[in-house]
């Protein structure tokens, strides 16, 4: 599925059955198609959006603005003829989520986070992940994930440094997470523009009565990249958000508890009014 937006045209790849869920990727479908609960397809037509200047979508990912992405949203849900639609953004593209939530209400009928930070202090967020690390991982976790650095070559790729970072990301800190990030599709520049351009000076707590839609806040336990910890005391201040930990997943609960994350996405659709 391809959609022209002001110059650019957006690809999607769609899958599953029920109300749209729109799910950013800055890195291709093909490792969210991948990885994301196989479970969703049988409540929810997952629709994989690369973005703008992402993946196989053309346009300069420079013109993002939390605006831009908004109206990109807006005509892919055009585009499949609904009304409204869910959204799900993980890590970082979270925040784009949040904020096409607070920009397009009533279209956006749900948010969905997973692995987002409260806040686009990457500086603060980066000295909170090293100190929860260093107070909850276990001895055989740290090894290894000093192993895994010291294997590192001077200046690696984006994906060895990724890959070698397992063990803040994942449950299994032995996890083989090669082959789940297959295919993808490595564009620099529109992770460095959402993180440098649009993040600093971003937080949940700016205005939170104007985020109306529904907000489901999903986390892992092991997830030392964003501590789940960072969100105490928050949920509870945005109109309607709910917070859920999972016990044995790190930064992609989707893909490492995946039975539990359909069931908990699911449940709380119903909960807020989107019936099976």
């Amino acid at each position: 599925m391809k959609v022209s937006v002001d110059g650019a045209h957006l690809y999607c790849t769609v899958h599953g059955s029920g109300p749209p869920c729109l799910v950013l990727t800055a890195i291709g479908t093909a490792p969210y198609e991948r990885q994301m609960a196989p479970g969703l397809r049988d409540y929810l037509t997952m629709v994989y959006v690369d973005m703008r200047g992402g993946g196989r979508s053309t346009g300069r990912s420079t013109d993002l603005t939390f605006d831009r992405v908004a109206e990109d949203v807006d005509a892919i849900r055009a585009a499949l003829g609904v009304d409204r639609c869910l959204l799900l953004g993980h890590s970082i593209l979270g925040m784009l989520a949040l904020e096409c939530g607070r920009r397009l209400p009533g279209r956006v009928s749900h948010v969905i986070t997973v692995g987002t930070p409260p806040h686009g202090d990457m500086q603060a967020l980066g000295a909170a992940s090293a100190a929860f690390f260093e107070a909850e991982a276990d001895g055989a976790r740290k090894q290894r994930l000093r192993d895994n650095l010291a294997a590192l070559p001077p200046e690696p790729p984006p994906e060895r440094a990724l890959l070698a970072q397992t063990p803040m990301r994942f449950h299994d800190p032995a996890i083989d997470a090669a082959p789940l990030f297959a295919d993808a599709v490595s564009r620099p520049e529109l992770l460095a523009h959402v993180m440098g351009a649009l993040a600093p000076g971003w937080t949940i707590t700016a205005d939170p009565g104007s985020l109306t839609a529904p907000v489901l806040l999903t986390h892992g336990r092991s997830d030392y990249t964003v501590p789940h910890t960072l969100w105490d005391g928050i949920a509870a201040t945005l109109p309607d958000a709910t917070f859920h930990l999972f016990e044995a997943s790190g930064h992609q609960p989707f893909f490492e508890e995946p039975e539990r994350f359909t069931t908990v996405v699911t449940e709380w659709v119903d909960s807020r009014g989107w019936p099976r």
